[in-house]
């Protein structure tokens, strides 16, 4: 799959389309999400054009791959939520992956049901 040049996360980047930043390091930037389903929801996503998380892995250099789990782990500390967060991530449609840039899902702020329904 081609990387999407017009993908709203792109846009982000590029500053087209606003962010309510939170962090932003080197490789990554991580923001409020604008549809929230948990009183804490957080974006994070890589700076470089990877349109999955099985993308980055693949293709990223070590130095932003530790840069963006960094910048994971640090956000998520520092919203309040302790140790008590769920990250979640989509590699690809079949599983609910609407923007074809990589991001991580940040969750917390109160007790989440299961992942997936039965």
């Amino acid at each position: 799959m081609a990387y999407d040049t017009d993908n709203v996360f792109a846009k982000i980047l590029r500053e087209e389309i606003p962010c309510k930043k939170i962090f932003e390091s080197e490789h990554a930037l991580a923001f409020h999400d604008v549809a929230p389903s948990a009183p804490v929801h957080i974006l994070v996503i890589p700076k470089g054009p990877y349109h999955s998380y099985a993308d980055f892995m693949t293709n990223a250099k070590s130095e932003e791959i530790l840069d963006f789990f960094r910048t994971v782990q640090t956000v998520a500390h520092g919203q309040g939520v302790g140790d008590a967060f769920r990250l979640i991530t989509n590699n690809g449609e079949q599983v609910g992956q609407t923007v074809h840039h990589f991001h991580m899902h940040i969750l917390g702020g109160k007790t989440l049901d299961k992942l997936v329904a039965d």
